[in-house]
């Protein structure tokens, strides 16, 4: 008898095996890490070929059997499967950043800084990109679900009894503006110039894909035909005149809300207004840098730019105030016939000051077009084929867009510079004596009429960096106030924003990565519909076989 009740108890424990529970562990790891079909595609190229891993690796068809669960689909698991890459590339590429920095770019060491997890901003980066992934899927989902859950006739007196929230949730535009409250996952990263520069980012490129729903449906302009439609002339380049102009008035008056990196790449190019050292200047003697040049004429019109008073005729007077004394050894040996302290300071060894801007076009246009020229051919790599199929065509393409960006940069800058002393010419001397910078950046970006059909990006990029400088110069004198999470809210509107154009008519969204992005963050695949749609269109063009 026991020795029968011994054997009944050991039954159950029996059939417990170390493999029956083995499985449902390889089976949820397996399928929160990669498909079935993309397995079958690994093993196919990679397993297969070495005898250690095809002989310790399961078989696709294994996998296959324990991944997939038949009547019910792999929403959730791909989800999860997407955010665990977002986060593991983005990590990784953060991480190689930043070994690329310290090594090879002179960046900031971290060696001996050590930080707990929580706090590493590069592991909170990757954690909010990949959880605003995740959470958009679900709630994406979740918002779809409960919409069509609400238009059944089982929940009609839902309807009846809650007029107001059932015309909300039963809305198209519903999931939309549900999955978009996911953005919220952004404030995971903590406060940084990157959060500011995503949710800049993302509220530009919203207002663009907006502007474009606008201008596709007729709201601004009038579709094609009508009476009022959109004038030639228009374009994003008309941005540019007005962010050159406060660019440029930061850039004198507040150059600790101006990107570091613009101001090196326009003094490079303005030797002709900033002028260098001479070679023969006595080491020992002090000379004024770049930067100090700038921040002098930001004295000039604080004072209402004073006189000029030549030393050479005058030797024993006092030519400069005490504020600027810094520019002395360029003023000093100006040209006797130069009456204004900026000319003095901009070109002091020359009086004219249209000879001056003259000289600045032959001086910066080479090496402008040797730049352009390098940045171009390596933009050009990927277009490879186009030489083989049409090689004078694409030379004259490629020659034409070097020399147009050589022209629009050249004359942003020297229009810029110049406007200083065509303004001291026309203006009163206490007449909009700051504001006339951010007139002259105006005209200085007039220029990027001649880019207008190549330099969009360059334009957005530019409203961006206005908008962040704009911001915090407001900050820094007091016009307004920021509010906590400011930005983060930022990212959650544009992202609103974004979804509700793709959903109304994804061809506002002129970018096809951009498409597919948004694609891929509502579960539908990493897919652009409609670039799929125009393909189509194009081999059944009276659409025929048309699927609805």
């Amino acid at each position: 008898m026991a020795s029968k009740a011994d054997e009944g108890s050991k039954g159950p424990r029996e059939r417990i095996s170390a493999k029956s529970t083995a499985d449902p562990i390889l089976r949820n790891a397996l399928r929160y890490t990669i498909s079935a079909k993309e397995y079958e595609t690994l093993h196919k190229y990679i397993i297969s070929r070495s005898k250690v891993l095809k002989r310790n690796a399961p078989s696709p068809a294994r996998v296959e059997k324990l991944v997939e669960r038949p009547g019910r689909d792999d929403y959730n698991a791909a989800a999860v499967r997407d955010s665990l890459r977002v986060f593991l590339a983005t990590a990784t590429g953060l991480k190689a950043w930043a070994v690329i920095r310290e090594n090879l770019l002179g960046g900031e060491k971290m060696r001996g800084k050590r930080l707990p997890f929580w706090r590493n901003a590069n592991l909170r980066l990757s954690l909010s990109l990949s959880t605003i992934l995740l959470l958009h899927r679900i709630l994406f989902r979740f918002f779809t679900r409960l919409r069509a859950h609400l238009l059944t006739p089982e929940a009609r007196p839902f309807r009846q009894r809650n007029k107001r929230t059932s015309k909300t949730l039963t809305s198209s535009l519903a999931p939309a503006v549900g999955a978009s409250l996911a953005g919220f996952m952004l404030a995971v990263y903590p406060k940084d110039q990157l959060r500011v520069t995503i949710s800049i980012y993302a509220l530009s490129r919203a207002a663009e894909f907006a502007y474009n729903l606008a201008e596709d449906e007729g709201w601004i302009w009038g579709k094609e035909g009508s009476g009022w439609e959109r004038p030639w002339w228009w374009g994003s380049w008309l941005i540019f005149p007005f962010t050159s102009g406060q660019l440029l008035h930061s850039f004198v008056f507040d150059r600790d809300t101006f990107p570091k990196a613009y101001g090196d790449f326009i003094l490079k190019y303005s030797s002709q207004y900033t002028q260098p050292r001479p070679e023969d200047y006595p080491s020992s003697l002090p000379w004024p840098g770049q930067y100090e040049v700038v921040d002098s004429l930001a004295e000039m019109a604080r004072l209402n730019y004073p006189p000029f008073t030549s030393p050479i005729l005058f030797p024993n007077s006092t030519t400069l105030p005490a504020t600027l004394s810094a520019i002395s050894p360029i003023t000093s040996p100006a040209h006797p016939l130069i009456t204004s302290l900026t000319c003095a300071t901009l070109h002091p060894s020359d009086p004219s000051c249209l000879r001056t801007y003259l000289t600045h076009w032959i001086r910066v246009f080479p090496p402008l077009t040797r730049f352009f020229t390098a940045i171009f051919l390596v933009l050009y790599i990927p277009s490879y084929k186009a030489f083989y199929r049409a090689p004078i065509t694409t030379l004259n393409r490629l020659a034409s867009t070097i020399l147009r960006y050589s022209t629009f940069m050249a004359g942003s800058v020297g229009t810029a510079w110049g406007a200083i002393c065509l303004f001291q010419q026309l203006l009163p001397k206490n007449f909009l004596a700051t504001q006339r910078f951010f007139l002259g950046g105006m005209l200085g970006g007039v220029w990027g009429y001649v880019v207008r059909k190549q330099a969009r990006g360059e334009f957005l990029y530019s409203l961006r960096t206005s908008m962040d400088s704009l911001w915090k110069v407001g900050r820094k004198r007091g016009w307004w106030r920021g509010i906590r999470g400011g930005d983060v809210w930022l990212f959650v509107v544009s992202l609103m924003v974004v979804n509700l154009v793709y959903e109304r008519d994804g061809r506002a969204l002129r970018s096809g990565v951009i498409r597919r992005g948004i694609s891929g963050m509502r579960g539908e695949g990493w897919r652009d519909f409609v670039e799929e749609e125009e393909k189509r269109l194009k081999e059944d063009p009276k659409g025929k076989g048309r699927v609805l």
